[in-house]
């Protein structure tokens, strides 16, 4: 047991660190070792490597995301910032690299192999797009001289113009939705974010135009006779046949066929084997993890970190029902994984560190911490230390 009175580094973090939000996430880690236990033997099987190839996979990579996580959530607002500037860099080139070396899958090339492990840059890129979103619109509001929203603008056009070079429209589309999410809590405009929807939109039409798979992907949504279904109609029979309960533990038969069960396509092997009410309460854990980081985020004073943790919360959750949807078949494909659930080593990583961003801005601070980024803010505006302050 840890002692509040203990002034140690670990027992200042554990008494300030939201828990709740900690063990929840543990959950969803454990959860996902149990269920690629469930789903990823048939296709190990399928490829020709060991049965539980992925599952010792994904029980290797815990270790490394759990110090991700917990290690990132040790720094101040401030550290967080830094950090996302260099992940940001990092990313981006990396981001850059894919459109020369990168390895071509399914006509995209958004990995690159380091030494047999594959990373998918963008994962990396999303968390710092965000955190650095949420500084620039931040500084645009308080600063007079800081031309912040125009920035803003300019690195969301940076982030979606190597996206879609990629392409990659699942993460266009979910890392433009939260940024104008930040826009609109930012307290800009109603004009400005009418006419970035619009913008919006008009991305979207030429997206459907000018990219064949695009447009294959949303004509089979559309009308499922224009192309293969396989996937999603497999993923649909899961879910009607599950039952309140599942047809048990190994008795799953779409995990056998279906070719991306262990990633994409995880929660229709879930809800087979496990049950609509299974999947229920791994929905909740979902929404308590958004409902608390939402929480924070209205009680936070600090525009950077309320813009912060608000960003980093929508991009966990959205990507969580955007995965979600496609398994239902409520939009069209996305390639994107559930967090923390999927199969995957990037993704593990990314949303480990992104979430240890959210514990590190969510963490309880002194008051005196609270009254220092005040006098910085007050200074930066208006050039002078406040009264109350110097006293």
């Amino acid at each position: 047991m840890i002692s509040r009175a203990e002034r140690t580094v670990f027992g200042e973090w554990w008494w300030t660190v939201d828990r709740a939000l900690l063990f929840a996430v543990g959950a969803l880690m454990v959860l996902g070792v149990v269920l690629s236990l469930a789903a990823s033997p048939p296709v190990a099987e399928r490829i020709g490597v060991d049965m539980f190839h992925f599952v010792n996979r994904q029980v290797m990579f815990l270790p490394p995301a759990l110090l991700i996580m917990v290690g990132v959530s040790f720094l101040s607002p401030r550290q967080v910032r830094r950090l996302a500037w260099v992940v940001f860099a990092f990313g981006m080139a990396m981001l850059a690299a894919t459109l020369f070396v990168g390895m071509e899958i399914k006509g995209a090339r958004r990995w690159i192999s380091f030494g047999g492990l594959a990373v998918q840059p963008s994962e990396f890129v999303k968390p710092a797009f965000v955190v650095l979103s949420a500084w620039l619109f931040a500084e645009g509001s308080e600063r007079r001289d800081m031309p912040g929203h125009l920035l803003a603008i300019a690195l969301l056009g940076s982030v979606v113009g190597l996206l879609v070079l990629q392409p990659d429209l699942g993460q266009t589309v979910l890392s433009t939705a939260v940024w104008g999410a930040l826009f609109f809590l930012a307290g800009l405009p109603w004009i400005w974010v009418v006419g970035l929807g619009g913008v919006g939109v008009v991305g979207l039409v030429a997206a459907y135009e000018l990219l064949p798979h695009v447009a294959r992907r949303i004509d089979r949504f559309m009308n499922p006779e224009t192309g293969d279904t396989f996937q999603i109609d497999k993923a649909t029979e899961a879910f009607a046949s599950a039952g309140w309960f599942g047809k048990g533990p190994g008795e799953g038969t779409v995990k056998r066929i279906i070719p991306d069960g262990h990633t994409d396509f995880i929660a229709a092997v879930t809800a087979e084997e496990f049950g609509i009410l299974f999947c229920i309460a791994i929905v909740s854990i979902y929404c308590f993890i958004v409902m608390r980081g939402l929480q924070h985020a209205r009680r936070e004073q600090d525009g950077f970190t309320r813009l912060a943790i608000a960003g980093l919360t929508m991009l966990f959750g959205l990507q969580a029902a955007i995965n979600m949807a496609v398994n239902l078949h409520l939009m069209p494909a996305k390639g994107m994984t559930l967090p923390f659930i999927s199969y995957g080593g990037s993704s593990l990583f990314a949303l480990a560190l992104g979430v240890g961003m959210l514990l590190a801005l969510t963490r309880r601070r002194p008051r005196t911490d609270a009254l220092a980024s005040e006098i910085a803010r007050h200074v930066r505006a208006h050039g002078a230390t406040p009264v109350a302050a110097r006293a």
